[in-house]
């Protein structure tokens, strides 16, 4: 066993962690990550996810250090790729042409530039990364964690890393558990919250769908996948709402709940509107849903087919929870999870209705050298939902709904550490709950969800910062788990430097204004700007 003392620890290298990493650095500090899959960035990376953002993404409303990666993924296309005249100049470039958002991207470009964004960290010894690993016990005393245990995923080895502040990054709050942290998971109940859209009472095991994605293009000759193993079953899967078996083109319409039945044409030209998840879903056509790579967009002849990922409401699984149960039965839900995306797969190549009147489309390739993850799929699950640190400070539907508020304009807070906007999007649940939508305002981000009710040095970085179940879906997507991050780590090595703590921080005003200039200093918005449009 390896001992290493670190000033921050920060477990889970998905995009709240990798912010806080370089919030950490960028002050000075030493800092060890650690992530359990072989690319850092989470859900833009090992799940394959491009970009979930607002619609003013392009004018304000995201740190600095976001649109870092965001710049970075537009300039690796311009170095490296054969883009056309035309996408070359563009200063918006969005290499997929997706309509889920102005900028759809392969997943390794967001590896490149996460790894180019840590490297000179790296070099300086100021970071270490232990890669691939997760954490499996943690040493508290009273209110503080000591140190945690990590196991490296490649040869069983542990390394026990004591910190002054630990930072919990990962992706279903793991460290939550592990160190006696107050917490909760699924659905409070409305007698706890007062939110309309909440049940009467708490239904923790009732948490949203995770997916496993997938990329696939469209060339010549017959790429059928070998018949799944669970084809038979998932064929006729119905929940009750849906209108239709899930393995097909119709669905529940998230935001109207109506049966809708939607296209998929290969090769489909991107409609001629801007990416505008404000205006538009932008999922009427799934093959320019969540397309990450538009052939037009290079010289002609570069690319034999679009790149397109699937991650649609056909691949929720519904079957089950990875939070609270044992490894066994997680497992087995990832792999019935893989099981039904590839079921997907084999019924878009034999059964799927084609715009010629045939059916199936075998020129669908699966392109697991994309993602690099198991069975060709993404390397990791789409997660949705994570276990939530009881903080001393919530962020609830009151404060989000522009039906319960009245009017859209932003939540504000005196003690924001950033902003962020996304409509309450919550996906089917493991409970039998349809989509919740919710139309929502931008909101800035409170200190106080940061902080734990009870432990001292024990911060949260992305999914499972103070939120409850329904407002987790405005701001579990890309830019708020980066804000929150970045967030989570300016207030480690603050805490350090001014030798304080978190909670003093944020309940004594002169040190929360320090911070808060501090913030503003790096680039970090802290509030939107007053315009009409809101």
């Amino acid at each position: 066993m390896t001992e290493l003392r670190t000033e921050i620890l920060i477990v889970g290298g998905g995009l709240g962690g990798v912010a806080a990493a370089l919030a950490a650095l960028d002050a000075g500090r030493q800092v060890v990550l650690s992530e359990e899959y072989r690319w850092l960035g989470g859900q833009l990376t090992s799940q394959a996810v491009p970009m979930d953002e607002h619609s003013w993404i392009e004018q304000f409303g995201a740190t600095a250090r976001y649109r870092r990666v965001r710049d970075g993924i537009r300039d690796h296309y311009r170095r490296w790729y054969p883009l056309t005249a035309r996408a070359m100049a563009d200063p918006t470039l969005n290499p997929g042409q997706g309509m889920v958002s102005r900028l759809c991207a392969e997943p390794r470009a967001g590896v490149a530039v996460i790894e180019a964004l840590l490297a000179p960290h790296r070099a300086a010894g100021r970071l270490t990364l232990i890669q691939p690993a997760v954490a499996v016990a943690a040493d508290v005393d009273g209110d503080r964690v000591r140190a945690v245990t990590l196991r490296r995923l490649d040869d069983g080895s542990e390394v026990v890393v004591a910190a002054d502040y630990v930072i919990d990054a990962t992706e279903l709050g793991d460290l939550l558990p592990l160190t006696g942290a107050e917490y909760a998971t699924g659905f409070e109940g409305r007698s706890d919250t007062g939110e309309p859209s909440a049940p009467d009472e708490p239904q923790p095991a009732n948490q949203q769908a995770f997916s496993w994605c997938f990329v696939v293009d469209h060339v010549d000759g017959d790429h059928t996948i070998d018949r799944p193993a669970e084809y038979d079953m998932w064929r006729t899967q119905q929940p009750s709402y849906w209108g239709a078996p899930m393995l097909s083109l119709t669905g529940p319409d998230p935001r109207t709940l109506e049966t809708l039945t939607r296209t998929f044409t290969p090769h489909a030209a991107r409609p001629a509107v801007l990416a505008d998840q404000g205006k538009d879903p932008g999922d009427r056509e799934l093959w320019t849903f969540r397309r990450i790579l538009a052939r037009d967009n290079f010289t002609p002849g570069a690319f034999p087919s679009d790149l397109v990922l699937v991650n649609w409401p056909m691949i929720d699984y519904l079957g089950g929870t990875l939070v609270d149960v044992s490894t066994e039965e997680a497992e087995r839900h990832k792999s019935r999870a893989r099981q039904q995306s590839l079921s997907m797969l084999y019924w878009l190549q034999t059964e799927a209705p084609r715009p010629d009147g045939g059916t199936g489309f075998p020129g669908l390739r699966l392109r697991g050298d994309v993602t690099e993850g198991p069975d060709g799929l993404a390397m990791a699950p789409y997660i949705r939902e994570s276990r939530r640190l009881l903080t001393e400070q919530r962020v609830t539907e009151h404060d989000l709904s522009i039906a319960l508020r009245g009017h859209g304009r932003p939540f504000t807070t005196p003690e924001s550490v950033g902003v962020g906007m996304y409509r309450i999007d919550l996906h089917p649940s493991t409970g039998g709950d349809n989509y919740l939508d919710v139309a929502s305002a931008p909101f800035e981000i409170p200190l106080g969800i940061l902080i734990p009710r009870r432990l001292e040095n024990l911060l949260p970085a992305g999914k499972n910062a103070g939120t409850t179940h329904i407002t987790n879906g405005a701001l579990r997507l890309h830019p708020v788990e980066w804000n929150i991050g970045e967030a989570a780590g300016s207030l480690a090595a603050f805490s350090l430097h001014r030798t304080t703590t978190p909670r003093a921080v944020r309940n004594t005003p002169a040190l929360l204004q320090e911070f808060q200039s501090l913030l503003t200093d790096t680039g970090v918005e802290l509030h939107w700007p007053d315009v009409t449009g809101y």
